[in-house]
């Protein structure tokens, strides 16, 4: 076949392309590779899983707000998936979710069970909230969701109004309300936990929380987490005329200064816009208080990694940080879950294959799950569980490929032994991990 005729049809090529292999024809989101980092692994509980609807009453409708003039108030609904240590022996059910393209919905299988009776022997379990990107939805980050749940904290992974697959909207709404939602939840889940008879009762604490986002929910985090939007966030061109909304979240003001909560003591930031676009800049993002793991590929062709995600792990010098990186990846590095087999097929709806959304092209989404995994597992049990023997993996000299391995006959590290800390030997090929300390 000529190029040209190869070019020609290979639209329909790839509609007609099908994965391959029972693991991904069933849309598994709980695959651990033999290779992947030891803490990867799930932990002793079984999952739990439930759907919470939250309403946050009076919030400024910023869609139908004009700046200037009185804003028209909404009460937001917001759909929460909240993740949970159950009975180890709880019977998976398929999690019904939305794709990409915004019509199709699709099942994941996984380890967690619908309303199965919660495990309270190590409760209360420390709360982490998961905030998805834009668009996105609840269940995009849900491997990594249910292998925390198996680990013992409870995980509410949010549904952002107006940005999501199905309810997408102009970019402001989710510039404004994306720190507004996290914060409320996490007060929504308190009053969850405390509710007699509730299905969360007694399960969660709030005090020791942890907040993972994604893209525009790692945006979201960086402002919980105390840093603030630059002036020039209220004139750029994103923020579509209505950039007096942003107002609150300006670095140095009261409105931001309150949304900051003690209650967070880690974040985690995927892939975080802000930088690269000019929302934040040095001075914003000093004000950084939070212990904070950021991550992303150093192609990130969204967020940009040399002007974006460095630069915000570089001039975060209020806090103690962490940068993981994934060599040659994009904006697709580790936090989306393995593309579904129905998103190979071409969708008319939105020009493209689904797939794009939530695949590299370079990296395993498994492999990157499973790292990602790793790394959040010891970053929050060290910091939301005082596990200070688990520090030992974030210890690392930065670039992987320098370590060397070199083990006994019994299999115990030689006083050479430099390799990453939990990896299998070869493993840790192709990513960096990098530490500064708070004023850094």
């Amino acid at each position: 076949m000529k190029i040209r005729h190869l070019l020609a049809v290979a639209p329909l090529l790839l509609s007609l392309a099908v994965p391959f292999g029972s693991a991904m024809a069933e849309n598994r989101i709980d695959i651990i590779r033999p290779d992947a980092p030891v803490l990867a692994a799930y932990g002793s509980y079984g999952v739990g899983v439930t759907t919470i609807e939250l309403t946050n009453p009076g919030q400024i409708d910023v869609l139908n707000s004009e700046p200037g003039k009185e804003p028209v108030l909404y009460d937001r609904p917001l759909t929460v998936e909240v993740f949970y240590p159950a009975a180890a022996d709880a019977k998976p059910t398929p999690l019904k979710a939305m794709m990409r393209d915004g019509s199709t919905m699709i099942e994941l299988s996984g380890r967690a069970s619908r309303a199965a009776e919660p495990d309270l022997s190590g409760a209360p379990y420390p709360l982490v909230i998961i905030s998805h990107g834009y668009p996105g939805n609840r269940f995009l980050m849900s491997p990594l969701a249910e292998n925390l749940a198996s680990k013992g904290f409870v995980v509410a992974s949010i549904d952002h109004t107006e940005s999501t697959y199905d309810n997408r909207a102009a970019f402001i709404s989710t510039l404004v309300n994306r720190p507004l939602d996290q914060m409320f939840v996490l007060n929504a889940m308190e009053e969850q936990g405390k509710t007699p008879g509730g299905p969360l009762e007694g399960l969660l604490s709030t005090e020791r929380t942890g907040l993972i986002g994604y893209s525009m929910g790692g945006y979201g985090t960086l402002i919980s987490g105390g840093a603030g939007l630059a002036d020039f966030a209220r004139e750029a061109s994103w923020a579509d005329g209505k950039g007096a909304f942003l107002e609150r979240h300006l670095a140095g003001s009261e409105s931001h200064e309150a949304l900051v909560d003690p209650r967070l003591k880690a974040i985690v930031a995927v892939g975080p816009w802000a930088r690269k676009s000019n929302a934040m800049n040095a001075d914003g993002l000093a004000g950084l208080r939070v212990p904070a793991l950021i991550v992303g590929g150093n192609q990130d062709e969204i967020s940009g990694y040399s002007d974006g995600i460095r630069k915000i792990w570089q001039e975060a010098k209020g806090t103690d940080r962490y940068l993981l990186t994934f060599v040659n990846a994009g904006h697709n590095a580790a936090a989306p879950m393995p593309a579904p087999a129905e998103s190979y097929a071409f969708s008319e709806a939105i020009g493209f294959p689904p797939f794009q959304h939530y695949a590299d092209p370079v990296w395993d989404s498994v492999r990157m799950n499973n790292i990602l995994q790793h790394f959040t597992t010891a970053f929050l049990d060290v910091n939301l569980k005082s596990k200070t023997d688990e520090g030992k993996y974030l210890k690392l000299m930065p670039y992987a490929e320098d370590g060397v391995w070199s083990m006994n006959a019994d299999g115990k590290p030689n006083a050479d032994h430099t390799y990453w800390e939990g990896f299998p030997q070869g493993s840790a090929i192709g990513l960096r991990f990098e530490h500064l300390e708070k004023g850094e």
